[in-house]
């Protein structure tokens, strides 16, 4: 039972970073605004003054989207790459079912580079979006994803 559970979470972690980049691609014009609005730092009046450099470019913003859907891709393809490699020694040693478990993990790990890094750091500390309505709403989001990622990695990189 605690193989499946830790199959299934894995599952999930890779169903949210799917959702989340296919919904940032069918809602492209959407997502694009919302990097335009906080790589520019406009709102920022709680500290209007910034250490560095605001992002205006549009190509850099595009990047920056692009950068931030195949991070959300790459959520979704080691995880489930992770949980279909765990399904398929669920019945096996302890020992082959912890090798099993590389791309699972590695799943979580790109959900915590993506939601605590990108988001949380760079999008909230550097661009200070939580300044924002939009931002702030954003930045929480992330915490909650970044937050059960980092559950679920240490729950499944626990031994058997």
């Amino acid at each position: 039972m605690i193989r499946i559970s830790k199959i299934i979470l894995i599952v999930f972690v890779g169903l949210q970073g799917l959702f989340y980049a296919l919904n940032n691609i069918v809602n492209f014009e959407a997502a694009t605004s919302f990097v335009q609005g906080v790589l520019p730092m406009a709102g920022n009046e709680a500290y209007p003054n910034a250490f560095g450099p605001a992002v205006t470019s549009p190509a850099l913003i595009m990047i920056v989207l692009w950068v931030i859907i195949l991070g959300e891709l790459l959520v979704a393809a080691c995880s489930f790459k992770g949980a279909f490699d765990m399904f398929r020694a669920r019945a096996a040693s302890p020992e082959v079912f912890d090798a099993a478990k590389t791309w699972g993990l590695m799943g979580c790990i790109m959900a915590l580079l993506v939601w605590f890094g990108l988001f949380m750091v760079i999008g909230g500390a550097y661009f200070q979006m939580w300044q924002t309505p939009l931002g702030g709403a954003a930045q929480g989001g992330a915490f909650q994803y970044a937050m059960s990622s980092g559950v679920v990695l240490l729950f499944v990189n626990s031994k058997n």
